[in-house]
């Protein structure tokens, strides 16, 4: 049995409490060890010594805080198959996935914010009032409590610790209850160029979270997450006016019509849907196809969707609780919607879901409205640009979107009428570490990757000196 401790003040750490949460491979279903349950004495003790290393790392150069990153990059690069086996085992993902796609993403956003941590922005010196010069100062915030997902364990800790780490801060983080090991084992390669307490990582529960939420060290709060705990997190967060960053759930649109290559875009939807078992926040989830190419359209897609196996090209969903979630919106659905292909379970063990398409739901609809986070497609009608518009920001949330279209010049016009943080044209899903990943409405607010997120993670101050 595997038992994952925490990682605070340069070394692993044991709860004195010796509470623990069982951890299961959701490709078997099977318990296959524990992790630490964090109790408030583990959050003071992580908090204390994020404390202590904040006040050297606020001081190194942004050269030094670059070296670390590019080091820790290296590290994580050479040991991918390391963090492979720690990730699989906790997410039941596809091993080649992980080590081409994912892993190389986690390693160039590592070297971005290291570049990032020598190129801050603001406002040149000057004089605005005569006899004074003003300088812009950015510094760092200060002791950064992070909570991560379970969907992208790995990739959503180093989005997180990355320009946090880059702009001077120091981080607490707490991993999803389920899949806390690359977290830990992110800490410990870290500690080999950070000081002791820069980096931090607590595993537990929803009330570990909170109880980082509510420290009093804590300046600044970021979350990936469900809508639900962003909701909780701002609301905790609000009590001591501490800065939220909040990436939370989304119900992407995909509008798709008449010109496009139909077949071609039903595979790039299918893969957009799929990939990762649908447990992404910005998964093509709502296809709003023109209503000439209806019929045509949803016989692609059934057939690109059919395709796909589960455990081959992508892996189960995370747990029992989130299988029996999606379950029960399928098992939901009305009497007017349709299921093309899929809707159950894949397989005799695991949390494996058949990939998935309902037809003829309506707006209201739960499917429609709700994040799914799972391999599941709806597909909806519409008869022109107006009421695509209108279906697509017809949800809460307005995290991502794409439009689907060979007409560049209606792609242009309507990504400025889609209500989303990112509008992609004739794809949907990829990501650079040069560009913002973040959204609206319930999907929250703040930037991951980019420069924009550096920035949030550093305060400005203004200083100006009188000259007689």
């Amino acid at each position: 049995m595997t038992h994952v401790e925490n990682f605070v003040d340069g070394a692993s750490a044991a709860a004195p409490g010796g509470r623990t949460l069982e951890l299961t491979d959701p490709a078997t279903g099977e318990v296959f060890g524990t992790s630490v349950l964090s109790g408030q004495s583990d959050v003071d003790a992580a908090m204390a010594a994020a404390d202590r290393a904040f006040a050297v790392w606020r001081r190194s150069t942004p050269a030094q805080r670059q070296l670390a990153l590019l080091k820790l990059a290296d590290a994580l690069e050479s040991r991918a198959e390391e963090f492979a086996d720690a990730e699989i085992r906790e997410t039941g993902k596809v091993r080649q996935v992980v080590l081409d796609e994912e892993i190389p993403e986690c390693v160039s956003a590592l070297r971005f914010f290291a570049g990032a941590a020598r190129q801050l922005e603001g406002t040149g010196a000057g004089e605005y009032l005569p006899g004074h010069t003003s300088v812009i100062r950015r510094e760092p915030v200060g002791v950064c409590a992070q909570i991560a997902p379970w969907n992208y364990p790995l990739m959503m800790a180093v989005w997180k610790i990355a320009p946090a780490l880059a702009a001077g801060n120091t981080v607490v983080l707490k991993p999803a209850e389920t899949t806390p090991s690359t977290a830990v084992l992110l800490a410990a390669v870290a500690a080999e160029f950070l000081p002791p307490g820069a980096f931090n990582v607590l595993c537990g529960d929803r009330d570990t979270g909170r109880a980082l939420v509510r420290h009093p060290v804590t300046e600044l709060v970021s979350i990936t997450g469900s809508t639900r705990a962003g909701i909780d997190v701002a609301t905790v967060a609000a009590a001591d006016l501490k800065r939220t960053h909040l990436e939370l759930g989304g119900n992407a649109p995909l509008l798709v019509f008449a010109d496009a290559d139909l077949a071609g875009t039903a595979a790039g939807i299918a893969g957009a849907a799929f990939y990762n078992a649908g447990q992404d926040c910005t998964a093509g989830s709502r296809v709003l196809v023109h209503a000439s190419v209806h019929d045509e359209f949803l016989a692609e897609l059934t057939k690109a969707a059919a395709a796909y196996t589960p455990g081959r090209d992508y892996g189960p969903l995370n747990s029992a609780a989130q299988f029996d979630r999606v379950r029960g919106l399928l098992d939901r659905l009305p009497a007017h919607a349709r299921v093309e292909t899929g809707g159950g379970r894949h397989g005799d063990r695991g949390f494996f879901l058949s990939p998935t398409v309902v037809s003829g739901l309506r707006q209201d609809d739960e499917l429609v409205r709700e994040e799914i986070f799972a391999p599941v497609l709806t597909i909806q009608s519409f008869v022109d640009e107006d009421e695509a518009v209108a279906l697509a920001n017809g949800v809460p949330y307005g995290l991502a979107s794409s439009i689907w279209t060979r007409d560049l010049a209606r792609a242009t016009r309507l990504s400025g009428e889609l209500d989303f943080g990112c509008v992609w044209v004739n794809t949907h899903g990829p990501l650079v570490a040069e560009m913002p990943h973040g959204g609206f409405g319930h999907s929250g607010h703040g930037k991951d990757l980019s420069a924009y997120s550096f920035a949030e993670y550093t305060r400005v101050k203004h200083v100006m000196t009188r000259f007689a």
